[in-house]
């Protein structure tokens, strides 16, 4: 392993580890499911006037899918809906191995840049970014993934 598949694997333990804004605070919520793997995620949102002021997590599944979920609350709080939404479309975009612009606006989740030679786990890596998006979009139903 290269150091920097090394320093991949760190931050995504890190977050898998020690979960940022886990726990639900009532705010609208979008809950996805994975019946194959099991991953099973609760995204809330507290927007105010466009800007996301809060995202929070719950849930239980694989680390790729708990740790991008933490990744993914910290990346998005402070901005508008419409650059969140931008950030997880580009995020989708490098999942399936697409060149993107600036894709330093995607920090930490550039990590998991390497799931895309994993198909299988692809659903795994985007769990949370679908229920937040969708949260994002003003649909609040629950979703199988």
């Amino acid at each position: 392993m290269n150091n920097l598949e090394n320093l991949y694997r760190q931050v995504i333990m890190d977050h898998y580890k020690n979960p940022r804004n886990k726990g639900l605070k009532g705010y609208d919520q979008v809950h996805y499911k994975n019946p194959s793997c099991g991953d099973d995620i609760t995204m809330e949102a507290k927007v105010e006037s466009g800007v996301i002021k809060e995202v929070n997590h719950q849930g239980v599944g694989c680390s790729i899918c708990c740790s991008s979920a933490s990744v993914l609350s910290e990346l998005v709080k402070g901005k508008t809906v419409e650059e969140a939404l931008d950030i997880i479309n580009k995020y989708y975009k490098m999942l399936l191995g697409e060149e993107i612009e600036d894709e330093e606006v995607l920090e930490d989740a550039l990590v998991y840049q390497g799931v895309s030679k994993f198909p299988a786990r692809i659903k795994c890596a985007t769990i949370a970014w679908k229920a937040l998006e969708q949260l994002l979009k003003g649909d609040k139903d629950e979703r199988k993934f």
